[in-house]
């Protein structure tokens, strides 16, 4: 009985509902056409819309839609004539626009009772989105700038988005629009400043068809995948931004370190060795090279490599070529000063500690230690001035040249040095 009540109820003020709902829309289109408080028309229209009995009325949203237009074109004409005018909000009501348009056109292009589909306002409404769709790619980039990285995706979304959208069909973007490809590549880039894996994942079969951004494209979608623990792709991607791109900074360095972490030291030498058949006397490869022969135990392998870098960088810096010792008084300001000064520290790390590596191993054998004592001093005394010179170059490292110093220090009696270096080791212990 009672659910017979409501539904006489309803019935019963259904026509008034409607009434007042056809006064809403007469109003909004009266200012419309009078080109005046716009943004009232297009609130009280997306009002109704959200009632879901709604939302099949074409009505509604035709009144939506053109408020939503004229909004954008008076915008737009205050800015062409150098009006004071909001840039960022003549951007979201072309963003706007587009939405409306989209999901009236779903509307609109409903099958007729016969099953027929006679859209009425596709045609003309594509025709105008289409002279002005650039704006949708420009706002991305507007905001961009802005750094609001959300918002800029969500230009860059709609503008791909419109190469699927049947309203926009016959213009056939997909092979006729070249800047698609930009806009997903930009579209991963806000998804990767977010650390969105979703929004950065989303347009990848386009972004990777924009050849002037593939390494960096590559890249962004690298770091997606790490996001996502997902570590197959993500060496698998590096793999392919290395060979692709063996230059680019990102990727050698990433993939190395990757098969160090899997205990994967011969495919680490390999990518390597392949860096270096293309640039020889790159530094990072060649540092990269002797810290694997180290891991390796490599060391006279990994020393030549050091000594031959320290060599070559020590002749262009000062004429004095005899013994390490030498080498040592190269003005280190010069050195420090350089580019690759962390770099280049390395060497003399990386030599130090293959020759103190040496001198551990035969020192830990305690039946030959008596027999070997003469070369075990021998490699501390090569280390040292080594592990001196890093310790100079870089002396906030102590983890690198504490302990091996203090041990050398030890080895060689060298009393002074050892208070020295303990005192270091101390303090560094009690900051802890």
């Amino acid at each position: 009985m009672r659910q017979l009540l409501i539904l006489f109820l309803s019935l019963l003020f259904l026509p008034l509902t409607l009434q007042a709902q056809r006064k809403e829309i007469s109003a909004a289109q009266d200012l419309v056409k009078s080109g005046k408080n716009l943004e009232t028309a297009q609130a009280n229209m997306e009002k109704l819309l959200k009632d879901s009995a709604n939302r099949t009325n074409l009505k509604i949203w035709e009144t939506l839609y053109e408020a939503v237009r004229k909004q954008y074109e008076q915008g737009n004409e205050k800015l062409y004539l150098k009006q004071q005018y909001d840039t960022a909000k003549l951007f979201r009501s072309v963003n706007t626009l587009f939405s409306v348009a989209i999901a009236m056109d779903s509307v609109d292009a409903r099958p007729d009772r016969r099953g027929r589909v006679r859209p009425q306002f596709r045609d003309h409404h594509a025709d105008y989105l289409n002279a002005i769709r650039g704006n949708l790619f420009f706002g991305g980039a507007y905001f961009i700038r802005k750094q609001q990285y959300p918002e800029a995706y969500s230009f860059f979304n709609r503008y791909i988005d419109c190469v699927q959208q049947p309203l926009f069909r016959r213009f056939d973007y997909a092979h006729h629009d070249r800047r698609v490809p930009q806009a997903a590549y930009w579209a991963v880039f806000c998804g990767y400043k977010m650390k969105d894996t979703k929004a950065s994942l989303h347009h990848t079969y386009w972004a990777l068809q924009d050849t002037a951004h593939q390494a960096y494209m590559l890249q962004y979608l690298a770091e997606t995948y790490r996001l996502d623990n997902d570590s197959a792709r993500y060496m698998q991607t590096l793999q392919e931004g290395f060979h692709r791109y063996p230059l680019f900074p990102f990727f050698f360095p990433r993939l190395v370190e990757g098969y160090v972490r899997a205990d994967s030291l011969p495919q680490a030498m390999a990518v390597t060795e392949e860096a270096l058949k293309i640039a020889p006397a790159k530094r990072e490869f060649l540092f990269t090279k002797s810290t694997l022969l180290l891991n390796m135990g490599k060391y006279r392998d990994c020393i030549t490599i050091c000594d031959s870098v320290i060599e070559k960088d020590a002749a262009r810096l000062t004429e004095s070529k005899d013994s390490v010792e030498q080498k040592s008084k190269v003005d280190e300001k010069s050195i420090v000063a350089d580019k690759d000064s962390v770099v280049f520290a390395g060497f003399y790390l990386n030599a130090g500690l293959a020759y103190y590596n040496m001198a551990v191993n035969l020192d830990k054998n305690y039946q030959s230690q008596r027999r070997n004592r003469t070369k075990i001093l021998q490699y501390y005394e090569r280390a040292l001035p080594y592990l001196e010179r890093y310790r100079r170059l870089r002396p906030a490292d102590r983890k690198q040249w504490a302990f091996p110093l203090y041990t050398i220090y030890l080895n060689l009696n060298k009393g002074k040095e050892f208070d020295e270096i303990n005192k270091v080791i101390s303090a560094t212990d009690g900051q802890k």
